[in-house]
């Protein structure tokens, strides 16, 4: 029962999450800040979630952050999205035997 009563809190605070704002802008907006403000928030929750899961998703907080340095070198270098992903891969799965 408990578990019922969770799922449906859930349910709801996720409708109303995504029915809000359908019901409070049904004008197009015209402010260009609130319209830049409302552009950015997606990455920035996006950021949010991921960024501190990063630092958690191997046994060691060093190998996790040698691996997101890899990842962000080969950003920088304008490599792929998979290059990135399989260095940081790489780099925290070998120094994970070290640490």
């Amino acid at each position: 029962m408990k578990m019922i009563a969770l799922m449906a809190v859930m349910a709801i605070v996720t409708y109303i999450i995504r029915a809000l704002p359908i019901t409070l802008f049904r004008k197009e907006i015209k402010s260009k800040w609130l319209k830049s403000f409302l552009y950015y928030i997606p990455y920035a929750v996006l950021g949010a979630m991921t960024f501190p899961a990063i630092f958690f998703s191997t046994g060691s907080v060093f190998s996790a952050s040698l691996g997101l340095v890899g990842a962000m070198l080969m950003a920088f270098f304008d490599k792929g999205l998979m290059a990135a992903a399989v260095t940081s891969v790489v780099i925290a799965f070998v120094s994970g035997f070290f640490v």
